[in-house]
């Protein structure tokens, strides 16, 4: 009798085979059953109330261990997911909230750039210097002290920030103490945090027309109202700021090397600037766009070398060696420096630590200078060659301007071009290029190319600027 008692029983487990299937790419089977049946009972696949399969008959059903329904099943009654009853079994549990309704998953598209010839923010990519960078942070982590494993600091590595400070002041004439400079991720992340900090939403910004439209877009993004403020061959015009709002809060300039026209900014207009910024009791983001990359003589003084009572100056790693080390930095009046730390204490605090204090150790040996130095030389002979070819191939249909310094040129179109012949242009031509249209806030002149140079081989650079050059001048004489 007690045979066929066990019998029934197993037969009686054996009726409900559940709808689940493990996923094999768990390689502990308790969380692979414990996975699959969260699942199930989530989704309303298994019911509430109803009675799961003993531990031996799923184990044979799922051919997993014994031990490990034992331990799925105690951890589904931890989540409250499952009820066991006293000598009558394991139960879905009688109240579970209703499964949400499925729905479609809408498709994202991701905004990447391909890695083409004339694209903007690739790199050289230097084997032996990134050989060096992961040595120092090997060798900074196993190294690493009970503090650099904590939170730290939230304006970052205090190393990095010495070595900085010594950069700036030699090169830049910025002098600051380490205790002023804040590291993050990036400069449109610095200049979000100094928008949270110092404004609020609705404050008017003089920007630069044309200007760099990623700072457009995170000074929009953060509630900025933009003031669109035209630019000439001595860089923003001051006067037209003025006439077109006296009173705002902030400027964002890229006074050393200006985006995308690639002028420097007079001292005259600097010092316009700064009197303006002092009068109206505003700061200035100087972004340091490309500028220590310099072809003709050392990097130019910085704007906050010389007003650094009003000037933010924001700087990046990214163009010194790749964008994906997610490496920049702040220079901050001493008076600012305790609003912005708080903002940038409530959200992430800094990038890694380990990957700074190892920037940091390739600065202070002179890597990080030598190979600044290979690479003015590299991007120098990568806008020669650029500028040279558009030159002989285009003829008289795009304008060159070859810049002192920086990782890209401007070609600009005729006056007389008809209007959609840039994107005809570099459709035809079949290139990867930022338009001087996109970087205008206030449609006004010919449109052009922001040309990147940076970060593709010399063949491919040629060869891109010969087929714009002929693109050039086919849609521009065929509409002539």
């Amino acid at each position: 009798m007690r045979n066929q008692a066990t019998t029934s029983r197993r037969r009686r487990d054996d009726v409900l085979a559940l709808p689940i299937r493990l996923d094999r790419a768990i390689r502990n089977q308790a969380l692979q059953v414990h996975g699959a049946l969260r699942a199930a009972i989530v989704d309303g696949l298994l019911t509430p109330g109803l009675r799961l399969p003993s531990t031996r008959a799923l184990a044979e059903q799922l051919g997993v261990r014994r031990n490990a329904i034992v331990t799925a099943y105690e951890q589904l009654l931890s989540d409250g997911l499952v009820e066991a009853r006293h000598g009558a079994g394991t139960y879905v549990a009688a109240r579970l909230p209703a499964p949400a309704p499925s729905a479609p998953v809408a498709e994202l598209t991701v905004q990447t750039t391909p890695h083409r010839p004339f694209a903007l923010g690739f790199t050289f990519v230097d084997t032996p210097l990134l050989k060096r960078l992961a040595a120092a942070s090997r060798r900074r982590i196993a190294q690493a002290s009970r503090d650099e494993l904590g939170y730290g600091d939230p304006r970052g590595s205090a190393h990095l920030r010495t070595q900085i400070a010594h950069y700036l002041a030699a090169n830049r004439g910025i002098r600051c103490d380490p205790s002023c400079i804040l590291i993050v991720s990036g400069t449109q992340q610095g200049l979000r945090l100094c928008t949270e900090a110092l404004l609020k939403p609705g404050d008017r910004v003089w920007f630069e027309d044309p200007g760099y439209y990623a700072s457009r877009n995170t000074l929009r993004a953060s509630g900025m109202t933009l003031v669109p403020v035209p630019v000439d061959g001595e860089g923003i015009v001051v006067t037209a700021g003025e006439k077109a709002m006296r009173v705002a809060r902030a400027a964002y300039v890229t006074p050393s090397h200006q985006f995308p026209t690639g002028v420097a900014m007079s001292m005259a207009r600097r010092v316009a600037l700064l009197n303006w910024a002092q009068a109206a009791d505003a700061v200035i983001f100087e972004d340091d766009y490309d500028s220590e990359y310099r072809f003709a003589g050392p990097p130019l003084t910085a704007l906050a070398g010389i007003g650094g009572e009003r000037v933010i100056y924001i700087g990046t790693f990214s163009k010194t060696l790749f964008a994906g080390l997610r490496l920049a930095y702040l220079v901050l009046p001493p008076r600012l420096v305790p609003s912005v730390v708080a903002a940038r204490a409530s959200h992430d605090r800094f990038p890694p630590r380990f990957m700074q204090d190892a920037l940091a150790d390739l600065m202070a040996d002179g890597a990080i200078a030598a190979h600044m130095r290979r690479m003015r030389l590299r991007y120098r002979q990568a806008r020669d060659a650029v500028a040279e070819t558009l030159q002989r191939s285009a003829k008289d249909c795009l304008h060159i301007a070859a810049p002192a310094q920086g990782l890209h040129l401007l070609a600009t179109l005729p006056p007389d071009a008809p209007k959609d012949a840039a994107r005809l242009i570099r459709e035809r031509a079949g290139i990867e290029s930022r338009l001087l249209s996109d970087a205008r806030i206030v449609p006004r002149g010919p449109d052009g190319f922001i040309l990147g140079y940076s970060g593709f081989p010399a063949a491919d650079l040629v060869e891109a600027a010969k087929r714009l050059g002929r693109a050039a001048r086919d849609v521009l004489r065929g509409a002539r």
